[in-house]
């Protein structure tokens, strides 16, 4: 599990085939990587990933032909926002993620707040159908990995405030109108759809 606040930006340096999916390597050497232990569970850009080495702070990840697939951002040079997995003891800051990309939005709108003196940025997504039906106005939602409370909800298009705070720790500073981001909806709203099917669909 995951909070969506991100510790570190990464680069990925190198992308490799690996089976059907790559192996990527991150240089993640912002990030304290002296605990991290092949095994653990790293969320990269959003996604849950597995460190499968740990050379000098540059970790290497397995990414699958699924998780490709459904998923933006792992090519060579990209930055990626990291997380390390929520250990019991820890101050739940965001809202609790599972790591699992529910889709990949497009970016509608990335502009400065006009009427803000403090330099916050308005940013809009329109997300997959399949997806926007489970974000909510005032509800969490996970973009690249940083969570973020939705101000609006049109459609598939929803938008969230960004402060300088989060434009200075994350990548989605780096956002322009056209870019695609990983999408992670509230947990609690997966399970509440899930609870409404009727018992034969579940």
């Amino acid at each position: 599990m995951f909070t969506g606040i991100v510790v570190a930006v990464g680069r990925v340096v190198a992308r490799e085939p690996s089976g059907e999916g790559a192996r990527i390597r991150v240089d993640a050497s912002r990030m304290d990587c002296t605990d991290v232990a092949i095994g653990d569970s790293i969320a990269v850009a959003g996604c849950c990933l597995t460190v499968v080495a740990n050379a000098a702070g540059v970790l290497a990840f397995d990414v699958s032909a699924e998780t490709l697939r459904c998923t933006t951002g792992f090519g060579i040079g990209c930055n990626v926002n990291l997380e390390k997995a929520l250990r019991f003891g820890d101050r739940l800051g965001g809202h609790l993620l599972s790591g699992h990309v529910d889709g990949v939005g497009t970016v509608a709108v990335f502009a400065p707040v006009e009427a803000s003196p403090n330099g916050n940025w308005l940013l809009a997504i329109d997300a997959p159908a399949t997806v926007a039906r489970f974000v909510a106005a005032k509800g969490s939602v996970a973009v690249d990995g940083v969570s973020l409370t939705t101000n609006t909800v049109d459609g598939v298009r929803f938008t969230v405030n960004l402060i300088p705070h989060t434009l200075a720790v994350t990548t989605l500073s780096q956002l322009a109108v056209g870019a695609t981001v990983n999408l992670e909806v509230d947990l609690i709203a997966r399970y509440v759809e899930r609870l409404r099917q009727p018992l034969a669909e579940r």
